[in-house]
């Protein structure tokens, strides 16, 4: 238990994955204009990143390596993860279509957020905590893995989509209006993280 509560801690604040590692930032900056936006997309990404942490463990453990082609790793994860998103594509579009047509053209890009992918190529190449003759990630160190990581991505757009908002209401110079003080904005909150870096768990 203390390691994979060591995973998860460090999957969300030492090695958050937009703000330490920079993947996922396509969403990150473009979906954390309004709050609610950034949480709803924070849980698609997390919902996705924990069934693809679950798909790609599975399909690499019991189809990739026993036909020995791990190297379609990438395209077989990739196929894995639009299907997902497709289904939680439909599954917003039938159930909550306000937040589907806010989080518009960056839903599906889940599909192509290096993020996501990310944490499924990590979950097989990193060693296992629990059980080091593994060689990579246990499935259950892949679903921790996999959802900190999403619940890090989640914190990280709604801190940022927080900030974002009070900018609006900010008296800023006409130089830094818009992109330029969200990139401001979100680098101060990477320095932030950076705090945890000397934390080890």
């Amino acid at each position: 238990m203390p390691a994979l509560i060591g995973i998860a801690l460090t999957s969300i604040f030492v090695q958050n994955f937009v703000l330490v590692k920079f993947y996922g930032i396509c969403p990150f900056l473009g979906v954390s204009k309004k709050l609610d936006t950034a949480l709803g997309m924070g849980m698609a990404v997390t919902f996705v990143m924990t069934l693809a942490s679950i798909m790609t463990w599975l399909c690499q453990k019991f189809i990739l390596v026993p036909l020995n082609i791990e190297y379609m790793q990438t395209i077989a994860f990739i196929v894995i993860i639009a299907a997902l998103v497709q289904f939680v594509e439909m599954f917003l579009q039938k159930s909550i279509p306000s937040l589907y047509s806010a989080l518009g053209i960056y839903l599906p890009l889940i599909t192509t957020n290096c993020a996501v992918l990310g944490v499924a190529l990590l979950n097989v190449r990193t060693a296992s905590v629990i059980d080091p003759t593994a060689g990579s990630y246990t499935l259950i160190e892949s679903i921790v893995n996999g959802f900190s990581a999403g619940i890090g991505f989640m914190l990280a757009i709604v801190l940022f989509a927080g900030v974002r908002e009070r900018l609006e209401s900010s008296d800023i110079p006409n130089s830094l209006q818009g992109m330029p003080i969200a990139l401001i904005s979100a680098s101060l909150l990477a320095i932030a993280f950076l705090g945890f870096a000397g934390m080890s768990f």
